[in-house]
């Protein structure tokens, strides 16, 4: 996370009000919780809707292809997500 470029973060958060994080890794404990996390705190007065998470499931990574695609985030899960948050 390091360097995060956060005044970049929130610029956006303030211009759109609002944040969907996506990331392949697990939901608990990812690198998304964080970045949720510093825009909680730097730009909750500026969010119209609360953040929505995209992630991993809370599984071990299988090895096989087709399980795989049902462990990580896919296309139309960002799309779903976004539309949430944008109605």
């Amino acid at each position: 996370l390091n360097p995060l470029d956060l005044k970049s973060i929130t610029s956006s958060v303030k211009k759109t009000g609002k944040v969907v994080v996506v990331e392949e890794d697990w939901k608990t404990g990812g690198v998304g919780a964080e970045i949720v996390s510093l825009i909680s705190e730097n730009c909750f007065d500026y969010l119209d809707a609360p953040v929505k998470r995209v992630a991993g499931r809370d599984v071990p990574m299988p090895y096989a292809k087709n399980l795989e695609k049902l462990a990580i985030p896919q296309l139309e899960d960002i799309k779903a997500a976004i539309k949430e948050v944008l109605s």
